[in-house]
């Protein structure tokens, strides 16, 4: 192999496997080309060089032994900086975290280590994970390879930056609104969103490190590559239950629903009069379809779930801000209760849904999740007449770099309407809130060069099949595409 820097994850490890290149040097290239090429783009923002050669050196020695080794043996990659890492800081964007070095890896971060992978760096995130964008006061801003006057998304934002500008072959995100699907799509690489709590996340930030470990509503770990078949190996890695089940049961994912891609039945649904989407990224999702038409597949573009899509944007909304306001320190609890309590019933504007979420009794949440329980019925009836659906994963392509400290103040132009800033969550919570699976695979490409991809969602726990169909969707569209320069 003479030049790994776009190799696949499942293509490296093969070569190294081989013989045909080692891990060292698959390292030091990777190492040698984020020297030259990170630095405007802020994407890896921490490295372990050293341990890192430490760690290929055993891996190549292992390799000449004849052992044993794992699906990712020897195979260099990088971790969003929201999960653990021993012997690497774990700051999530936060200042009061910039000393935090764990001892110990998160659960994902283990099982991928234990496959063999060789983590050299942690990549850019926005404080506690928590915006569209990733900047942060600990490691600055990180830019989009496509555009660097652009955001690359967030949370998973460096991931993805990293992929696009083939700085590593595989990366391994989160997402609760859509942090694994919007950088994915900015950055015109793919991602998955999977089923809710088949990846224990014991070890991500948030929560702040040190609490006790539970499952996060709404939040999941996923991977993001630059291949299908790279997402359906991480996952096959990572899926499986936490410490609290692995002695009782086994996780067994479905397989992909139909084997050839004209067998499967679709769903296409480019945007919604309640869940708009900018023309620029309509067209390009519309051109997906008809190529996939073209290729004799049946796309029905008007079945939709029996779902009110407002009503459950604001159940996601509220129960998003449940989980995000959990560890807010008891004066603004106390502000969101004042605030809650001179809300109209039907005001459901993004600053009350933070204020309804963060006051949330008990009580209320069950209620809460009561609706969801009857949206993931509606979303599982729909999947009885389709294997996939296919959605967009933002309102918009990657936007230009907007750090207004007033959050709620932001808006974005959406085909000449303004339109608040985090409504163009809608798409990516539509999904999240039903537990359901998500891949952000590129369709194509704006007019102004700038990548598109489309959401693929399946049934719970369908996982499989939505990457699957993410492969046959390349052979017909495309994959992966180097940005210029790169």
């Amino acid at each position: 192999m003479t030049d790994p820097s776009f190799a696949s994850a499942s293509t490296l490890a093969a070569a190294i496997r081989a013989k045909k290149i080692s891990s060292l040097d698959a390292l030091e290239h990777l190492l040698a080309r984020a020297e030259r090429l990170n630095p405007p783009l802020n994407a890896i923002v921490a490295f372990d060089r050293e341990g890192a050669r430490a760690r290929a050196k055993a891996a190549d020695a292992a390799v000449a032994r004849g052992d044993a080794l794992g699906p990712l043996h020897g195979v260099p990659m990088t971790i969003k900086d929201s999960y653990e890492v021993a012997g690497m800081p774990a700051t999530c964007g936060v200042a009061e975290l910039a000393g935090h070095v764990p001892t110990t890896h998160a659960d994902p971060v283990q099982r991928l280590v234990d496959a063999g992978a060789i983590i050299f760096g942690k990549t850019n995130v926005p404080t506690w994970a928590s915006d569209l964008q990733s900047y942060n006061p600990v490691y600055g801003t990180t830019n989009n390879p496509w555009d660097l006057g652009r955001t690359p998304g967030g949370s998973s934002g460096g991931a993805a930056a990293a992929l696009a500008a083939g700085l590593t072959p595989l990366e391994l995100g989160s997402d609760i609104g859509g942090s694994v699907r919007t950088p994915a799509h900015f950055c015109g690489v793919y991602g998955h969103k999977a089923s809710w709590n088949i990846i224990p996340m014991r070890g991500h930030l948030p929560p702040p490190p040190g609490l006790p470990y539970a499952p996060t509503d709404i939040g999941v770990a996923g991977p993001l590559a630059r291949t299908p078949q790279d997402l359906a190996l991480a996952l096959g890695i990572m899926a499986g239950p936490d410490h609290f089940a692995q002695s009782g049961w086994q996780l067994s994912l479905r397989p992909p629903r139909p084997q050839a891609l004209t067998e499967y039945r679709i769903a296409a649904w480019a945007g919604d009069p309640d869940a708009p989407i900018d023309d620029s990224v309509r067209s390009v999702l519309e051109a997906s379809f008809d190529a996939l038409e073209r290729a004799g597949c049946t796309v029905n573009r008007t079945a939709r779930p029996h779902i009110n899509v407002a009503r459950a944007y604001q159940v996601y909304s509220v129960l998003l801000n449940a989980v995000m306001g959990a560890g807010m320190p008891p004066h603004v609890q106390a502000a969101m209760r004042e605030m809650r309590a001179g809300l109209a019933p039907d005001d459901f504007s993004p600053t009350a849904c933070v204020a309804r979420g963060i006051a949330m009794t008990h009580t209320e949440w069950v209620i809460y999740n009561g609706e969801r329980s009857a949206i993931r019925e509606a979303w599982a009836a729909f999947f009885e007449d389709f294997d996939v659906v296919l959605c967009p994963n933002h309102w918009l392509p990657a936007f230009p770099h907007d750090q207004s400290p007033d959050l709620s103040a932001r808006r974005q132009l959406i085909n000449g309407a303004a339109k608040p800033y985090f409504d163009g969550l809608a798409w990516a919570g539509l999904i999240g809130v039903a537990y359901l699976p998500g891949t952000s695979a590129p369709v194509g490409q704006t007019p102004q060069g700038l990548p598109v991809g489309v959401q693929i969602v399946g049934p719970y726990l369908g996982d499989l099949t939505t990457i699957a169909f993410a492969g046959h969707l390349a052979q017909v569209v495309g994959g992966f595409r180097k940005p210029p320069g790169y």
